[in-house]
C-alpha cells in the first residue's frame, strides 16, 4: 500500500447531507478525517450538503453537528465558526455552482437535455432489450446553438448534462491501491436540473476545489463517483485531491448497513445510553487495525496513533456485543457521581424521581433519598451496565412500594414452596433480631444461617443459594439483580422485612 502522500497542507472535510438523522456510517467517516487532520497537522472542514432542497432540513443539519460535537469531533472551519473558505453550507454558494456551469456550458463541455423522462425511460428499455449498458446517448449535445436558444425561450423542461469522455480514468487509493474504471459505460451524466439547483457530482467538485481539500477521505460506497468527479475536475482544470475509500460497515449477516433499513442515527445510540468515549473507541475499530492487541484508546491517544495504512479494505461488521463492551468498560471507570449524574435523566424519564428544587435531595415515590442514596443504587449495578439506560429495568424495583413476580421465581433449583417459605420466615427471624443495620455482621450471621438451613434441610451444605435465592428474589422481584446483601444495605430494615414478609404472603 502507498503511504499517504502528504501535500503542504493537509485539509480534509466531512459533509453531511441533512435529510435525516446522522448516520453512524457518516460519524466514523467524520472520525477517520478527523484524527487523519489531526496526526499530520491539518485542518478538518465541516461543511453542509444541502442543495437537495425538498428533502435538506434544518433540523438535520443540527442534528449532525450535535452528534460531532457530543462525539468529540470538533471542526476547525464550518457553518457556525466560518473560517478562510466559506461559506460552509451549498445553500449559500448557488451563485458559485452557476458560475461554473456557465464556464462548462460555453466552453462545450456541458449541454442542455430537453429529452423527457417517458422518452428517456424508453431508450434505457430498449438498450436493455437489446444487450446494452442503459445510458443515455447524447442526443441532445448534438443540438444546434438555435435549437437550444428556441427550447430554452419556451421554458422547455430541461437539465444540465455534462459530456462523459470515453476512456480509461484511473487514480491510486491511499486503502485500495490503484484503481481503474472505463468511463465508457457512464453515458453523460446529469450536473443540475437548472443554473440554480445543481447536484451532488458538480457541487462537491467546486466545493472541494474552492476549499483547498488536499485529501478525500469516504464510504466506499462511493468510489464508483470518482471517476464522473475526476473527469469534472479535468474539465475545469482543477487539481485532483488525494482519495481514500473506507471499508463498508456491515450488519451481523455481512449486509450493508443502511440508513433506512437500520436503527443507526448516532442520536439513537446516545439515547440508548452510549458513551461517547465509546462510540469514538468502538467506531475507530471498523476498518483500522492498530497492528497490536490493544483495543482501548482515548482521542488523544487516536490522535498520535491513527494511519490510514493500518486501514483495511475488506467491510467491517458491526459487532453490537462488542460495541457493549466497550461501553461497559467505560462506564466501570467513570466515578460513580459522574455515573448517577448521567443516569440520573434515565430515571427522570421513566418517573422514578423527580428532581426538586435542592440539587441535594430528590423526590422518589413520595419520598425524598439523598444523593448519596441514589449513588448507592447506581453503585450496586454499575459494574452490570453495558448501556445507561438499563439502569431503569435493572434498579426500578428500589423506587416500588412493592414488587411482584411470579412465586415460583423464588424456588432455587428443586425447592419446595414449603421450603421457600421457611428460607424466608429464618430471614425474617434473623433480621429482626438487628437493632443496629450493619450489613457486614448481617452478611456473616446469615451466611452461617444459611449453611445451617441446609444441613437441616439436607441440601449441598456450601450451596447457600436455598436460603439466599428465595431472599434476594423476594426482595428484587427479579431473575438477575445485585446481592441480596447490597440490596438490603439500601433498602433499609424495614423495607427490607417488609419485602419478606410480602414474599411469605405471595406463598
Amino acid at each position: 500500500m502507498k503511504k499517504e502522500n502528504l501535500p503542504q497542507e493537509v485539509r480534509v472535510r466531512i459533509a453531511p447531507s441533512p435529510t435525516g438523522p446522522y448516520h453512524i456510517g457518516g460519524a466514523r467517516s467524520a472520525l477517520y478525517n478527523y484524527l487523519f487532520a489531526k496526526k499530520h497537522g491539518g485542518k478538518f472542514i465541516l461543511r453542509i450538503e444541502d442543495t437537495d432542497k425538498q428533502r435538506s432540513e434544518l433540523q438535520w443539519a443540527i442534528d449532525a453537528m450535535d452528534s460531532l460535537k457530543w462525539l468529540g469531533i470538533n471542526w476547525d472551519e464550518g457553518p457556525d465558526i466560518g473560517g478562510e473558505y466559506g461559506p460552509y453550507k451549498q445553500s449559500q454558494k448557488l451563485n458559485v455552482y452557476e458560475d461554473y456551469l456557465k464556464k462548462l456550458l460555453a466552453n462545450g463541455k456541458a449541454y442542455y437535455c430537453f429529452c423527457s423522462a417517458e422518452d428517456l425511460e424508453a431508450r434505457r428499455q430498449d438498450q436493455m432489450t437489446r444487450g446494452q449498458a442503459p445510458i443515455y446517448d447524447g442526443r441532445c449535445s448534438r443540438l444546434s446553438k438555435t435549437e437550444i436558444e428556441k427550447n430554452l425561450s419556451e421554458n422547455k423542461p430541461s437539465i444540465i448534462r455534462f459530456k462523459i469522455a470515453s476512456k480509461k480514468v484511473g487514480f491510486h487509493d491511499l486503502i485500495r491501491g490503484d484503481v481503474e474504471f472505463d468511463t465508457g459505460l457512464l453515458g453523460d451524466i446529469v450536473i443540475a436540473k437548472d443554473l440554480q439547483s445543481p447536484l451532488y457530482h458538480f457541487v462537491v467538485i467546486i466545493d472541494d476545489f474552492e476549499m483547498k481539500i488536499s485529501h478525500v477521505i469516504r464510504g466506499e460506497e462511493h468510489l464508483p463517483n470518482t471517476a464522473r468527479q475526476i473527469l469534472i475536475q479535468e474539465a475545469l482544470d482543477f487539481p485532483q485531491p488525494i482519495y481514500a475509500h473506507l471499508p463498508l460497515m456491515l450488519n451481523a449477516d455481512r449486509s450493508k448497513m443502511s440508513k433506512r433499513k437500520n436503527d443507526v442515527a448516532v442520536s439513537e445510540y446516545k439515547k440508548a445510553g452510549y458513551l461517547p468515549e465509546a462510540i469514538v473507541n468502538f467506531m475507530v475499530l471498523l476498518g483500522w487495525n492498530p497492528g497490536t492487541e490493544k483495543e482501548i484508546f482515548t482521542m488523544h491517544e487516536l490522535e498520535k496513533e491513527f494511519s490510514l495504512d493500518k486501514v483495511q479494505k475488506a467491510g467491517a461488521v458491526f459487532n453490537v456485543l462488542k460495541l457493549d463492551n466497550i461501553n461497559g468498560y467505560y462506564i466501570r471507570e467513570k466515578s460513580i457521581k459522574k455515573l448517577t449524574e448521567l443516569c440520573l435523566p434515565y430515571f427522570v424519564e421513566a418517573g422514578f424521581i423527580e428532581v426538586g428544587e435542592s440539587d441535594q435531595k430528590i423526590k422518589a415515590t413520595g419520598e425524598e433519598i439523598s444523593n448519596l442514596k441514589l449513588q448507592e443504587i447506581v453503585q450496586a449495578y454499575k459494574t452490570r451496565l453495558k448501556k445507561l439506560s438499563e439502569i431503569v429495568e435493572m434498579t426500578d424495583f428500589f423506587f416500588k412500594n412493592k414488587v411482584e413476580f411470579d412465586k415460583n421465581l423464588m424456588k432455587w433449583k428443586e425447592m419446595q414452596d414449603a421450603d421457600v417459605k421457611e428460607a424466608l420466615l429464618l430471614c425474617d427471624k434473623t433480621l429482626s433480631e438487628f437493632e443496629i443495620w450493619d450489613i457486614k455482621k448481617i452478611e456473616e450471621t446469615m451466611m452461617s444461617r444459611a449453611v445451617d438451613f441446609n444441613l437441616q434441610k439436607g441440601y449441598p451444605e456450601k450451596n447457600r443459594g436455598y436460603m439466599l435465592w428465595p431472599l434476594r428474589v423476594a426482595l428484587s422481584g427479579k431473575q438477575a439483580s445485585a446481592n441480596p446483601f447490597e440490596i438490603m444495605q439500601i433498602l433499609g430494615k424495614e423495607k427490607t422485612l417488609q419485602r419478606i414478609k410480602d414474599g411469605i404472603e405471595l406463598l
